[in-house]
């Protein structure tokens, strides 16, 4: 913010984003002076601003559009109060069936368990630590590190990668305890897709879901005990198989995107670790369904629907996107960044 030579605050552009953010979002203009005058504001200066922005035919023109998009926003809570008739919970179904899956879940963007379905998957088998460093330890891998310096590590994940020897990484892993510092994702995908390319000739397709002739076919995640994957939603729908490992896995359905402080991207600002309600205090309100994605297990994750991942072991997945019904979903995504 810039100062005057008196030591006042100057009203800048940023001040005059806040205040049209503001008034569009209802706040009364006397609050918003009485906090640029606390913030060392001028009382005039904060008055012409104000009544400035009130007159100005640009507000006049966001308003309107703020009142478009209230009625997207009532379409929303409908289908957050039908989300509240029943006790929305994540089922779980053995070798759940094709045609149901889509009718219960793929269509309706349910998220969904499904087990016995990777019982025949050799990596069920032969995958952990120690296979890894035998068999491609010298592949020269990518991973995401220091994360715990920076609050923003996934939305910065490019900054974070750092390649090196696969069984360096294996022995990390194995050394670390709780961290999440570091963690191999599908950030990463493409240079390890082909150094550990091997890995795939252990999976076998899910072919009761997935086109099996699709280029798209995984993305390798692998890190220890405490790593987490902060709320987002994905613009695709995605499977998450779990080999082996445990992970605790939040979900809040795509209604309640106005109440999730969704402010760039895909991102939420709320830490599923300890959700701050003083902070956050339209969560209150928000439906979050929680469950643990167990070895051999596979969660269907819809899109759009939010969901944050925490390592509870040492685990290893395998997520893919390449579903027999369509999936395009990204062609009418908006592209703005900030919200």
């Amino acid at each position: 913010m810039e100062q005057v030579s008196q030591g006042a605050m100057r009203v800048d552009d940023e001040w005059r984003r806040w205040i049209a953010e503001n008034l569009i979002l209802g706040s009364a203009p006397q609050s918003l002076c009485d906090v640029m005058v606390g913030a060392g504001i001028d009382a005039a200066e904060a008055r012409r601003e104000l009544d400035a922005a009130q007159t100005s035919p640009y507000l006049a023109g966001a308003t309107r559009l703020k009142n478009r998009l209230a009625k997207h926003d009532w379409i929303l809570d409908i289908q957050r109060k039908l989300n509240r008739q029943f006790e929305l919970q994540v089922e779980r179904h053995h070798k759940l069936g094709r045609d149901r899956f889509y009718r219960e879940f793929y269509s309706t963007g349910r998220p969904v368990i499904i087990t016995g379905m990777l019982d025949d998957w050799p990596a069920m088998q032969k995958w952990n630590l120690d296979y890894f460093a035998g068999k491609f330890g010298d592949a020269e891998v990518q991973v995401q590190f220091g994360r715990d310096r920076d609050a923003q590590y996934e939305i910065n994940s490019v900054q974070h990668r750092q390649t090196m020897r696969f069984g360096d990484y294996v022995a990390k892993i194995a050394n670390a305890g709780r961290t999440n510092d570091f963690y191999m994702t599908a950030n990463n995908t493409s240079q390890n897709r082909r150094a550990l390319a091997g890995l795939w000739r252990d999976l076998k397709p899910l072919s009761e879901y997935q086109d099996a002739g699709s280029p798209d076919d995984g993305f390798f995640w692998l890190g220890p005990a405490g790593t987490i994957t902060p709320f987002h939603h994905d613009l695709t729908n995605n499977f998450m198989a779990q080999v082996f490992g445990r992970k605790r896995v939040l979900l809040i359905p795509p209604a309640e995107v106005a109440r999730v402080y969704n402010h760039r991207h895909c991102f939420s600002e709320v830490d599923g670790r300890n959700i701050d309600y003083a902070r956050f205090p339209m969560m209150r309100d928000v439906q979050v369904l929680e469950c643990i994605l167990n070895p051999g297990e596979i969660l269907f994750l819809p899109v759009g629907c939010w969901h944050f991942v925490e390592g509870l072991d040492v685990s290893c997945t395998v997520s893919s996107i390449n579903f027999r019904w369509d999936n395009d979903f990204t062609g009418f995504y908006p592209g703005q960044l900030d919200y």
